[in-house]
């Protein structure tokens, strides 16, 4: 049993994390509080008169939607995404099961080499990524934004290490039954690991919704043009006029804090069983 000494104690270090963890978070979100208010700032005034909550509007975000055609640019970017990241999902399941599973030599070399492309940035392989995309005449179309990262070590290692905690015993009671490999990831291994895939599906629509990299490099069509791309123009049109600037970051970002607020519980989880088995 504690003593009262000891229960206070420990109230005490609690109540001393909780005072860090709430000044952490408010450091934290200090930047993007004043984000917000510059955008809900009316033209022309200063970032200090936003901060004191004066004369705010939302016309801004009318404003900055409009010249920023950021309708096109968030149809481009939540079809590239929800491609790439459906792909990912599809390569990784499919390398990450038989990395976990099936045993055939050379298994850890590959594994290697797939991590070893983890290091390796993107811009480093651009010139051959290109003269490849330009040889298949896929430049300046949606498939040049989408193929070069259908597949990504990341997304291979991760659910390799989930497979890697499921007990094999399920599968082997499946084989039992007259399930083939497929049947057994689809029907048993894809539904275990819903973490996993929820933080996979997380890390790939941020990385390609944030994406400017690729739309910059491989498209010159303004049909094809991202949410990052639109708002990289928009930045270059409209830089004197903060709260449009800061209303249109505002409207880049706000999908993705929605969609990581709704997976958060999934990532967290996934995130922290994917390594208790190697």
């Amino acid at each position: 049993m504690y003593s009262t000494d000891s229960k206070k104690a420990l109230s005490g270090s609690k109540l001393l994390i909780l005072l860090l963890l709430i000044l952490g978070a408010a450091i934290a979100l200090l930047p993007l509080a004043i984000i917000f208010l510059t955008s809900l700032a009316p033209p022309g005034t200063s970032t200090s008169a936003a901060m004191t909550g004066q004369s705010l509007t939302w016309a801004n975000y009318r404003e900055a939607w409009h010249q920023g055609k950021f309708l096109l640019a968030f149809a481009n970017s939540t079809l590239v995404a929800l491609a790439v990241t459906a792909l990912q999902i599809i390569t990784s399941a499919l390398a990450g099961y038989a990395l976990a599973r099936l045993k055939f030599r050379g298994r850890e070399a590959v594994l290697l080499v797939i991590l070893a492309t983890l290091v390796i940035p993107f811009q480093l392989l651009v010139i051959p990524i290109f003269i490849i995309l330009k040889w298949g005449h896929l430049i300046n179309t949606y498939w040049a934004l989408i193929l070069p990262t259908a597949a990504n070590g990341f997304g291979i290692f991760l659910l390799r290490q989930y497979f890697a905690t499921i007990p094999i015993e399920l599968e082997e009671a499946a084989a039992l039954d007259g399930a083939n490999r497929w049947q057994i990831l689809t029907y048993i291994m894809l539904p275990l690991s819903r973490p996993a895939l929820v933080t996979l599906f997380l890390f790939t629509f941020i990385g390609e919704w944030n994406d400017l990299f690729k739309p910059l490099v491989f498209t010159t069509r303004p049909e094809l043009r991202t949410v990052q791309l639109a708002l990289a123009e928009f930045q270059e049109e409209f830089t004197n006029s903060w709260s449009l600037l800061m209303a249109a970051v505002v409207i880049a970002t706000v999908p993705v804090v929605i969609l990581f607020l709704i997976g958060q519980r999934q990532f967290i989880q996934g995130i922290g069983t994917t390594g208790i088995k190697s």
